[in-house]
């Protein structure tokens, strides 16, 4: 039987719980979407939709998209049966999907998939998208220390930071989005003025050498994170005191841990090893597929 596309409904979790239960199967960590699953089917609406590929009344196939801003899209949540792979389901949700977004005004959909998840990087591939970045996570230990530059709360010094640095470029101009976890969109004047006000925006040194702003703090595993939407840094003397005021501030939060976005470069990711002492394994990649206005 051909496979239809619907919306998500709350009967779909039991399905939905099958079929990611073998996605990682020879990594050691658990899928995210049956945790999130129903707030998802709650949560749709004009910024958000969920959908699944059905089969004979099961649900076979799960994906989802966000409007983020208004000229960007977040696409997630990609997963499909391991009976039903290979079928082109994938392609059909997503297809659906970014329909939905050009019909919704957006010009430009994005994606992540981790580095070793050969199977997602192949089908965002085969959808149209393209690999624009790439990026790894940073995880300083909260500690009340002081850093060795000046550190500062100045949005407007950030920006001129963040808008002359290698780390821009290399990122696309992307940052963790302030309202949805795990996407990223473009970060701009405006959003790091919002974040100085309602979270943190770090600068270090005189004339800023680094920078980096929190965006939220959210539990994982259990812990409590704080997340920051990306660290870019000139040199190795600038990423130690950068990240020294990143766990300083976390500190002062009280959280567990943090989470801190940086470039995917051999600079980058050797001096964040250096600074913070503790960087992911791997890199996650960043897709996009750009003129979805003119699908509408």
């Amino acid at each position: 039987m051909s496979p239809t596309v619907r919306t998500a409904r709350h009967d779909d979790y039991d399905d939905i719980v099958d079929l990611t239960s073998d996605v990682w199967a020879d990594r050691a960590m658990a899928d995210y979407i049956p945790d999130v699953f129903r707030d998802w089917v709650n949560d749709d609406g004009a910024d958000r939709k969920t959908l699944v590929a059905d089969v004979d009344g099961h649900a076979v196939g799960i994906a989802q998209a966000v409007i983020l801003t208004e000229t960007e899209a977040w696409f997630q949540g990609m997963r499909v049966d391991s009976d039903h792979r290979g079928k082109g389901i994938g392609s059909l949700l997503t297809d659906h999907l970014i329909e939905w977004a050009a019909d919704a005004g957006v010009s430009v959909g994005r994606s992540m998939v981790f580095s070793w998840n050969e199977a997602g990087l192949g089908q965002s591939l085969a959808a149209g998208f393209e690999a624009v970045t790439s990026f790894r996570w940073a995880h300083p230990d909260p500690a009340d220390e002081t850093p060795d530059m000046a550190v500062g709360n100045d949005p407007a010094a950030a920006w001129r930071y963040w808008q002359e640095s290698d780390g821009r470029d290399i990122l696309s101009g992307l940052a963790l989005d302030s309202g949805e976890s795990w996407a990223l969109s473009t970060l701009t004047r405006e959003t790091l003025d919002q974040l100085a006000t309602d979270q943190a925006v770090l600068t270090v040194g005189d004339k800023p050498q680094g920078m980096a702003c929190r965006v939220r703090t959210a539990e994982s595993d259990g812990e409590q994170l704080a997340e920051y939407a990306v660290g870019v840094w000139s040199d190795t003397d600038a990423a130690r005191a950068l990240f020294t005021a990143i766990a300083a501030d976390a500190a002062s939060l009280g959280v567990d841990g943090t989470r801190v976005l940086i470039p995917e470069t051999p600079r980058h990711v050797a001096q964040a090893a250096y600074a913070s002492g503790n960087i992911d394994e791997c890199p996650d990649f960043v897709f996009e597929i750009d003129g979805l206005e003119g699908l509408s």
